[in-house]
């Protein structure tokens, strides 16, 4: 198991810290379960990348990113601090993702063999 991308460990700390942040803010209802499951999906992907490097896993963390982001108006949620705690982390997951995507090799190599049109 090697780290190939500071990224994936920041991850991982967010996963970690959306499950353990019910307790520490006072969550309640449905923030709660809802909130660890999503924390539970960053950490599974986090620790994915540790095993089988690819940059598939960060779309994965972006979409959970985005849950995280819409999720407190569409359930909504009922304190300030599981709204903030969810929108921050979410923002955060996105910025993660997409910054290992734009350094990520194989993802470069990828997007310019199938995008990469030559003029004329």
């Amino acid at each position: 198991m090697r780290i190939q991308h500071w990224q994936d460990a920041a991850s991982l700390l967010v996963g970690v810290w959306l499950v353990l942040s019910s307790p520490i803010l006072g969550l309640s209802g449905a923030a709660v379960w809802i909130t660890i499951a999503l924390g539970l999906g960053v950490m599974l992907f986090a620790v994915e990348a540790f095993i089988i490097p690819s940059y598939l896993e960060e779309w994965g963390e972006m979409l959970l990113g985005l849950a995280l982001v819409l999720v407190p108006w569409t359930i909504g949620y009922d304190q300030a601090a599981a709204t903030a705690s969810s929108v921050l982390s979410g923002l955060l997951v996105i910025l993660l993702g997409g910054w290992e995507l734009t350094t990520d090799r194989d993802f470069s190599a990828w997007w310019h063999d199938r995008w990469h049109h030559p003029a004329g």
